[in-house]
């Protein structure tokens, strides 16, 4: 593969049009991630108890935050980089050109969501070369779900490495204090309310399939992938999202969070226009032509598959679909195959990044009162810390 520029090595992966448990299969197709980038983790520290206190939407959204800010550097330098949302935060790829004004934007993030929330956002890196020196594969490829959204796939268990360092007790990778302000979280947005699943009788549940054996993570996962297809159909029929369940409800609480987040402190201005724009909003999307077609977009751009070395999914079905599901699951592992773990719930959230409506913008996804970090929960216990 011929990578003209380092820092393009992701914009300049083909984008392959096959399903992703096929493309899992095909290792010759993945490239190994450049060893002068960096893999960066960002966490909430004691998430559970958070969720559990009904903060999931603020825990949501500091995670968003997380990509967002880092997505906006990137944008300025004309960098493309995968990233991987996971409920309570997130994992970056990121080459080493814009890594320092990334690190201080998340040191600055982290700050403010302590300040404003008493939540703490940790926030590590390792270079990828330290992932290959501990022995682990760190390969990517990009899978095009549909007409607008392509998404990173990964093999081999190099980011879960580089997790369980940063989420261990060895504080070598701990970021520095912030050392310039530049903290950009322009385009995030939290106006929709909780979404219902696009029929009445599904529940959504969310799922996360560890491999056991990392060196043979494609078959695995095509197994499982292949199976979800056939027990819910094609990505668009499963996913949870649908313009009949989406409902502007910017409340007053999640504005002041967003804009805490936004700003770390209240901002009067700010305010006052996401209170007008959402007003505005809910006649834009009801009967404008372009109003419609971003609402379109808007489901096809959902990111509600993340394949970061794991299966991390997040889908709408009945229960006994379901329940068909988690029984192959948990044959698989009784055979030692996988390890997994679920949450269900009635409802799930969106946090968004709107660079603008036509074509420039992504939506992150979780199940209701905490879905992925229940069922990382779920999963962590059957293998210890992660």
């Amino acid at each position: 593969m011929n990578i003209k520029s380092n820092s393009q090595f992701y914009s300049e992966l083909t984008e392959y049009r096959q399903s992703t448990g096929s493309l899992l299969q095909k290792e010759e197709l993945f490239a190994d991630v450049p060893s002068d980038w960096h893999v960066v983790i960002t966490d909430i520290l004691d998430s559970t108890r958070s969720i559990n206190s009904g903060n999931h939407e603020v825990v949501n959204l500091i995670a968003t935050g997380s990509i967002i800010a880092v997505l906006n550097i990137a944008h300025e330098a004309k960098i493309t980089i995968p990233f991987f949302f996971g409920g309570d935060g997130a994992t970056l790829l990121i080459p080493s050109e814009i890594l320092e004004d990334c690190l201080n934007a998340l040191n600055e993030h982290q700050h403010n969501s302590f300040d404003n929330f008493d939540l703490f956002l940790r926030v590590g890196n390792m270079p990828v070369s330290e992932v290959y020196e501990n022995g682990y594969k760190l390969k990517l490829a990009k899978g095009k779900i549909n007409e607008h959204l392509s998404i990173p796939v990964i093999l081999g268990g190099g980011l879960h490495y580089v997790e369980r360092i940063i989420k261990g007790e060895n504080d070598s990778y701990k970021s520095p204090e912030v050392l310039k302000n530049i903290l950009n979280l322009e385009g995030m947005e939290c106006r929709w309310d909780r979404i219902k699943p696009p029929q009445d009788q599904h529940e959504i549940l969310c799922l996360l399939v560890n491999a056991c054996n990392r060196d043979d993570q494609g078959p695995v996962y095509k197994k499982v992938l292949d199976k979800i297809e056939k027990i819910y159909g094609p990505h668009k029929k499963r996913s949870p999202i649908s313009i009949a369940g989406l409902s502007l409800n910017a409340t007053l609480d999640r504005i002041n969070s967003e804009m805490k987040i936004k700003h770390g402190s209240r901002n009067f201005k700010f305010f006052l226009k996401r209170t007008f724009s959402t007003a505005v909003g809910k006649f834009y999307l009801r009967f404008n032509e372009e109003g419609q077609e971003y609402l379109n977009t808007l489901v096809e751009l959902t990111d509600t598959l993340v394949l970061d070395g794991r299966i991390n999914t997040v889908i709408s079905g009945l229960k006994t679909q379901h329940d068909e599901l988690e029984k192959f699951l948990n044959k698989m592992e009784y055979d030692a195959e996988i390890q997994f773990g679920t949450h269900r719930s009635k409802e799930s959230i969106m946090s968004c990044y709107v660079r603008d409506r036509k074509d420039q913008h992504i939506h992150f996804v979780d199940g209701g009162d905490g879905g992925y970090t229940k069922a990382a929960g779920v999963l962590k216990t059957k293998f210890g810390s992660n």
